[in-house]
């Protein structure tokens, strides 16, 4: 990354931490910032040495929602806002951060140190686990600004919360606490401020530490796209096959292994060139 990225990278352990890296702006977003996060996630998902991201912001913020100091014009402007081009006066579709973190097969943390509003709170739905800081702010401001949920999050947050506790959120568009985004299940976790990263990294080390790269990969995967399976006929089509096939790869009889011997494993399997011939089930659909 240049000096004047708008992310922040270290890769320790195998934990990947992103910070979003505009303090002085609350790291409202930009289609920059939106880009390197595509470009991040998207090298996480190929290099092996990455098992687990943490994203998290600078300063006293998390992301306080899209840059809009150019005044309500940017958000007819998606190239400028967002990153995406034209064709025709329509948006085109395009892989942007949604899809990286989403299609991403490492698990992401997301460790929300402060203020996450509108676009800076939905970038965090793509993502596997949810922490919070106490004193965090958070809200679905959309219809508040007289637009509607973006970055998939119609889709993401109701998987998350369930439909009531989405509709009541995004209809009020009202700004709630860390202990509403808890007992509405969007966090897991509401911290002491000083506790919220070591805590996401302690999570992501039990990650590293005790499971196999190509299961967790594949895990995410299932839940994620599985749940919107309107019966589990297909589900059961994959995870047969696919369990068979791990059952006799080498990371089973390590884990086996490892169990029987009460040791920590090693697993041999890599992302990058062991996935199964069932991967990804979902482009033949």
């Amino acid at each position: 990354m240049s000096d004047d990225a708008q992310i922040r990278q270290t890769l320790e352990d195998g934990i990947l931490t992103i910070t979003l890296n505009r303090p002085d702006k609350l790291n409202a977003y930009t289609a920059r910032m939106g880009r390197e996060l595509t470009e991040s996630f998207r090298r996480a998902d190929e290099d092996d040495a990455v098992r687990v991201v943490i994203v998290t912001g600078a300063g006293r913020a998390f992301c306080a929602g899209a840059d809009i100091s150019a005044g309500a014009g940017a958000f007819g402007d998606s190239d400028k806002l967002f990153g995406m081009q034209t064709e025709g006066g329509a948006p085109k579709r395009s892989a942007g951060f949604v899809e990286a973190i989403f299609d991403c097969r490492k698990p992401s943390i997301a460790a929300i140190n402060g203020p996450a509003v509108g676009v800076g709170l939905t970038m965090t739905l793509p993502m596997d686990i949810r922490l919070g800081a106490e004193g965090a702010k958070f809200g679905f401001v959309f219809a508040r600004r007289g637009l509607v949920p973006e970055a998939g999050s119609s889709w993401f947050l109701p998987r998350i919360v369930g439909l009531p506790q989405a509709l009541r959120w995004c209809t009020s568009g009202r700004v709630f606490d860390a202990a509403e985004a808890q007992r509405g299940g969007l966090i897991e976790q509401a911290l002491p401020p000083e506790d919220l990263l070591p805590r996401a990294r302690e999570i992501a080390r039990e990650i590293v530490e005790h499971t196999a790269p190509v299961a967790i990969a594949l895990t995410r995967q299932m839940l994620w796209r599985f749940t919107a399976e309107p019966t589990p006929h297909r589900t059961l089509a994959i995870d047969g096959p696919m369990a068979l096939q791990l059952g006799a790869g080498a990371d089973v009889r390590e884990g086996v292994g490892a169990f029987l011997e009460k040791r920590a494993p090693a697993f041999p399997g890599k992302v990058s060139t062991d996935m199964p011939p069932q991967y990804p089930w979902w482009s033949a659909a």
